[in-house]
């Protein structure tokens, strides 16, 4: 056992470890520690100060599931843009699960966007379900505001991946998408130029959220797909 993995085993949780692996299928009971999120978070702003964590960051694959998480939490703390970039490819491929992936959210990223763009696009093309997964909530995160233009939304639109992980995502990126950019969103729901699965989980998050109105919560409601 390494030392790092030493100070991870004093901050388990065994109930929080099985809990957690019932949440991720298709990842081994004994690949988890049983950290939880927060305590992780505060020893990866701890661990970015040591000479171990750039030595960290380049020993892929990990043994365990909470190595990963806070490879990832310590990749959103990289403030120089290139070195992130870097980071991030090399570490997606070894990505096996939703909430590893999604536990990464660069900071640096907000202040490239223009740049960022064209890695999106390569992240959402790709056939690795989490590298797909990654791009396309990397476009969610930082797109849909004042930076959002109507093209943006042919990125998802795109993926067409039969991958459960990635359709998910899809759906989530348009029913946030409904909240956020309702008619430029809407029409890809009335041209059904989504997949019928995912267009009917799309309208199924959308209805479950607080941030679409009622008014188009019934309009939705007509729009559903027979399977």
């Amino acid at each position: 056992m390494t030392s790092l993995q030493e100070r991870l085993f004093a901050m388990q949780d065994k109930q929080y470890a099985a809990f957690q692996a019932k949440l991720t299928p298709g990842v081994p009971m004994e690949s988890f520690i049983g950290i939880r999120v927060p305590v992780l978070r505060k020893f990866t702003k701890e661990f970015t100060k040591e000479k171990e964590c750039k030595d960290f960051l380049h020993q892929l694959p990990h043994e365990y599931y909470d190595e990963n998480m806070l490879h990832g939490l310590l990749i959103s703390e990289v403030k120089d843009y290139e070195e992130c970039i870097r980071l991030t490819d090399n570490f997606l491929p070894f990505v096996d699960n939703w909430a590893v992936c999604d536990i990464m959210s660069p900071k640096v990223f907000a202040k490239h966007k223009e740049e960022l763009l064209a890695k999106i696009k390569a992240w959402s093309k790709s056939s690795h379900v989490y590298t797909c997964r990654f791009g396309i909530e990397t476009l969610m995160s930082h797109y849909m505001d004042k930076d959002f233009k109507a093209e943006y939304l042919e990125t998802p639109a795109s993926a067409r991946s039969e991958e459960y992980y990635v359709k998910m995502m899809v759906a989530w990126f348009f029913a946030t998408a409904l909240a956020k950019q309702w008619d430029a969103t809407i029409l890809y729901i009335e041209q059904h130029r989504l997949a019928p699965w995912t267009h009917n989980k799309t309208i199924q998050k959308a209805m479950e959220s607080f941030r679409v109105p009622q008014a188009h919560k019934e309009f939705l409601k007509a729009c559903r797909m027979k399977l």
